[in-house]
Formats: C-alpha cells, structure tokens, sequence
C-alpha cells in the first residue's frame, strides 16, 4: 500500500515536472536547442515538418495543435523571413510554404534535437529489461487512455 503511494507520488512528481517544461512548448525534447533564432519549440517542429512537405492540416494533425494554432504560428514564420507563400502551380486557390534559406538549418537543428531526445529515452529503457520495458509500454498507454478521458 505504502509502495503504491509512492508510486502514485512519483508519478504525479513526474508528469508536473513535464508540465513545468512544457509550459511554452508542445514537445518535450531533451538537452538544450542550439539554434540562436527565438522561435518557440512549435515554431521550430513546423519548419521541420514542412522540410518533409506536410501542408497545415497535416501539421496541425502531427503537431496535435488547432488549425488556427498552426496558420498563427505559419503567419509568424513567414513574418520573421522562414517561410516564404508559394502558389501551387496547377490550382491557383492553393497555397503552400516553404522554408527560406535562413530557416533550413533551424529545421535540420530541430530534427537533431529530436534524434538526441530519443537517443536520451533510449539510454534510459536500456536498463530495463524486456518485459519491464513490457509493463512500462503498458503502463504509459493506460496511463495516456485515462488522460484522454
């Protein structure tokens, strides 16, 4: 009983911590961004994104965002000279983004920060073994089923 309350402790410990990182981004990445340009962690996983060619509602789907966070974020972007508006050549009523010069290397910053972040995950279930790791993936999709609810 005892063991399970610290448990819970720990846990709820956790996720405030999360939170607390996460207060002005969307993502939890692990170690520290190297790019000098302030965008905000969503800013940043947009150029990202759309360096793979996703259009906004495919980036409002993968970054788990409104549409109306994604065109704010995109109308800001272009603002600050990384993205640039571009007409589809066969429908004139499309428009699309892409990134200038100055944000290719953000983007391929961000994509880094994203493998480190999973290499970091990746250090820490090394020391579980497999069907500990079995209990953590089980627990971690209960755990997001109850947040979901």
């Amino acid at each position: 009983e005892k063991a399970m309350l610290e448990l819970e402790e720990q846990v709820n410990q956790l996720i405030n911590q999360i939170l607390l990182k996460l207060e002005n981004q969307h993502e939890l990445l692990i170690g520290q961004c190297r790019s000098q340009v302030k965008l905000t962690n969503t800013q940043e996983h947009i150029l990202m994104l759309l360096s793979e060619d996703k259009d906004n509602s495919e980036l409002a789907k993968t970054l788990n965002v409104s549409q109306a966070a994604v065109t704010k974020a995109v109308k800001t972007l272009v603002k600050e000279g990384m993205l640039e508006a571009k007409k589809d050549k066969d429908d004139g009523r499309v428009t699309y983004f892409v990134l200038t010069q100055e944000a290719q290397p953000i983007a391929q910053e961000h994509e880094e920060h994203h493998q480190e972040t999973l290499g970091g995950l990746s250090v820490v279930l090394d020391q579980f073994d497999n069907q500990e790791r079995q209990v953590i993936g089980r627990f971690l999709t209960k755990l997001a089923e109850k947040i979901e609810d």
